[in-house]
């Protein structure tokens, strides 16, 4: 197969089974020069470790950054305050993630003068489409190199055999195949055994989580506090965004919450099994909601469950930096000027509830909800709007029963018999 010429190509790379394999293989196969790119979005790694080993692999140089402040405050954050949850579980941590490195990725292409970028995605998942989609939005005169879509390591245990073979070192084993993507957001774990539906994960698979069946008795409560749908504290600390993460993901984590197993409609047509662990984002996600459904109205508060379903598309399809995510960003933002509070949760072997919430901008009337003395609802004034607001009904319903000759197809509709 004919190849470009490229001179220079700048890989993502995170030392896994896919992308310590590439560098060599992009030496075999285009004779360029390989300059590899991580970020560090907390997956807890030995970065100079990496370095180390992608020079050792055949790269020329090596570029490493610290990008966990910016991953939360210019992606977690923005997803926090949308409430974006991909089908209603999965926080996006590698979602959220792809549009940085990719950023990056670009970023380090055009300082160091190359005339490509490559990728270790595959030719059949999510993270290819986020990852081109960018590099195109970004600079669309680079060169995009794919190697998992062309090369003949069909296989993870192929690739293993090709590893060993160059004295690579690799993460996993074929005794132990698991692919693990981390961040401080989540970690995502993939295996073939866990590609039959009816399989649970295996328990040496989780890395975040305690096994719930082997948690600490008992309980602990946390408090959170966020400041225009941001978490800013725990317990009355002031925190950082990446402390504050951490912290929750060791607490919830130890109690074996943030376990989640779902099958997922990934953007290029398929259904695939996921598993997932994410204990701060499951904390975060559920306090973040608690603090709006206190202090936006119910049309703000339902329309915004609309658009966070279309923000957390947004995020999994890869269009990050697409003009729509800026626009609704700005109705987010918008919506989010009250969104400040506490809520209190209770943590305990796989669960997490919330005991409480409080708001100085809580639009909550214990007045208007009490049945008890210091009722100041207006009973009187439900019968005038009931009869307003099903109005529209008691008219259709009139009609119908007139009609009903003239439209056969209405028989099918329950209208009550004049009396």
């Amino acid at each position: 197969m004919s190849r470009p010429d490229y001179k220079k190509i700048v890989c993502a790379y995170s030392g896994g089974l896919d992308t310590s394999v590439m560098v060599p293989w992009l030496k075999e196969h285009y004779g360029a020069e390989i300059v590899t790119y991580t970020g560090d979005l907390g997956q807890g790694e030995d970065l100079s470790g990496i370095y180390r080993k992608a020079l050792s692999t055949g790269a020329v140089h090596g570029v490493v950054d610290d990008l966990q402040d910016r991953f939360v405050e210019e992606f977690l954050w923005p997803a926090v305050k949308a409430g974006a949850v991909y089908e209603g579980q999965y926080p996006l941590h590698t979602a959220l993630g792809r549009p940085l490195l990719a950023q990056r990725l670009v970023e380090v292409a055009l300082e160091h003068g190359a005339d490509a970028v490559a990728h270790g995605c595959t030719g059949k998942g999510n993270d290819q489409v986020r990852f081109e989609v960018t590099i195109k939005s970004l600079a669309p005169e680079l060169g995009i190199v794919a190697p998992l879509r062309e090369w003949d390591l069909l296989t993870r245990e192929q690739e293993v055999d090709y590893a060993v073979e160059r004295g690579i070192s690799i993460p996993i084993t074929k005794a132990k195949p698991y692919s693990i993507d981390q961040n401080l957001w989540g970690c995502a774990i993939e295996c073939g055994e866990m590609e039959n539906l009816w399989s649970e994960p295996p328990a040496d698979a989780w890395i975040m989580t305690k096994d719930p069946s082997h948690a600490p008795k008992g309980s602990v409560e946390l408090i959170i506090g966020f400041e225009q749908g941001i978490p800013v504290s725990i317990d009355g600390r002031p925190m950082g965004g990446v402390a504050l993460i951490r912290y929750l993901n060791d607490v919830a984590g130890h109690f074996g919450v943030g376990r989640i197993d779902v099958v997922e409609n990934r953007v290029v047509g398929l259904k695939s099994r996921e598993v997932y662990e994410a204990p701060a984002a499951t904390l975060i996600h559920m306090a973040h909601t608690e603090v709006e459904r206190i202090t936006l109205d119910r049309a703000t508060f339902n329309y915004k469950r609309k658009v966070s379903q279309d923000f957390a598309n947004i995020i999994y399809d890869g269009l990050w930096f697409g003009p729509l995510r800026d626009a609704l960003q700005a109705f987010i933002d918008h919506t989010q000027l009250p969104v400040t509070g506490e809520v209190r949760i209770r943590v305990s072997a796989g669960l997490a509830r919330i005991t409480g919430r409080r708001s100085p901008y809580s639009l909550y009337d214990e007045g208007l909800a009490t049945y008890s003395n210091g009722d100041t609802f207006d009973r009187a004034a439900a019968k005038g709007f009931i009869d307003l607001y099903a109005l529209s009904y008691q008219t259709v319903a009139r009609v119908r029963r007139n009609t009903k000759a003239a439209i056969p197809e209405l028989q099918e509709l329950p209208v009550a018999k004049e009396s």
